[in-house]
């Protein structure tokens, strides 16, 4: 496939277009100041507009590879079911599986970052919009059961829409359910880091996302409960500028830092070294 590229530049004050055949999808607009990027450089730059500092969405996986030196999922199998007999729903979560090669919105698993051992999970906005159902809930859960048991951190890096409404009052439960867990890991005195990603919003941001010891959010994330339109409208008042962006968030003291996805293994290092977690060498002695 080719495709167009128009090129601008003056020449003794008179503006002149160059037009130029390139290879279909060598480039992409980015969402927030619209410049036109390369995508192989764009890659290497771990996703981040040069321009603008814009974090685009990236694969679950993606975020492992940046992250840990070595990880392995846990081999959990759970499927998920069609309780309310909601019409067409499995053949989304069908389609949502061919298309990011998951069986859910979130990989769980044992990652080791630096020289230490975390139990690790990574949503994925591509699964149906990251949205919680009850296969979700209960992976969240088993990730926070394996540090438990492990005692090691966990780190969970969040992107969703919310609970999953398909599943109606059985998504809405695993909020508690997640919540619960994240305080037997509390009272072990085990750290537990949220990094919040865009979006993370609704009964997500509601639970979990938000109970780490320590929440992180990637710049300009947006993040809340009810998005910024739905309470425009419901109360009818001008919101702030940067309402439920990160560094707005930040300012207001609903997470702790903000912190650029190309500086986030450091940052995570130096939140080990500050809980006094075990290294891996330490914990095999």
């Amino acid at each position: 496939m080719i495709c167009d590229i128009m090129w601008f530049k003056k020449e003794k004050g008179i503006e002149v277009t160059i037009k130029r055949e390139v290879p279909n999808g060598l480039w992409v607009k980015c969402d927030e100041c619209g410049e036109i990027l390369y995508k192989k450089e764009l890659a290497k730059n771990l996703w981040i507009c040069e321009f603008c500092n814009y974090h685009f969405k990236i694969p679950a996986r993606k975020y492992i590879e940046i992250l840990t030196d070595e990880f392995k999922e846990l081999d959990i199998d759970i499927q998920t079911a069609n309780p309310l007999q909601f019409e067409g729903y499995l053949d989304k979560i069908t389609a949502a599986s061919e298309k990011t090669g998951q069986k859910e919105a979130i990989l769980i698993g044992e990652g080791k970052i630096g020289d230490y051992k975390i139990a690790l999970g990574v949503m994925d906005f591509r699964f149906v919009g990251g949205s919680m159902g009850s296969v979700v809930g209960e992976l969240v859960t088993k990730a926070i059961e394996f540090a438990l048991s492990n005692k090691i951190p966990l780190v969970i890096i969040n992107a969703s829409g919310g609970a999953r409404m398909q599943e109606g009052i059985l998504s809405l439960m695993q909020m508690a359910k997640t919540s619960a867990a994240l305080s037997e890991l509390a009272e072990a005195k085990l750290p537990y880091i949220s990094i919040l990603t865009n979006p993370t919003t609704a009964g997500v941001m509601a639970s979990y996302a938000s109970l780490g010891d320590v929440v992180i959010a990637e710049p300009k994330a947006l993040l809340g409960f009810a998005g910024p339109r739905v309470i425009q409208d419901t109360i009818k008042q001008e919101l702030p500028k940067g309402f439920q962006r990160a560094e707005f968030c930040l300012e207001h003291g609903l997470i702790d830092a903000v912190v650029s996805r190309d500086k986030l293994k450091k940052t995570l290092i130096g939140m080990f070294d500050f809980f006094g977690t075990e290294k891996e060498e330490t914990q095999q002695k």
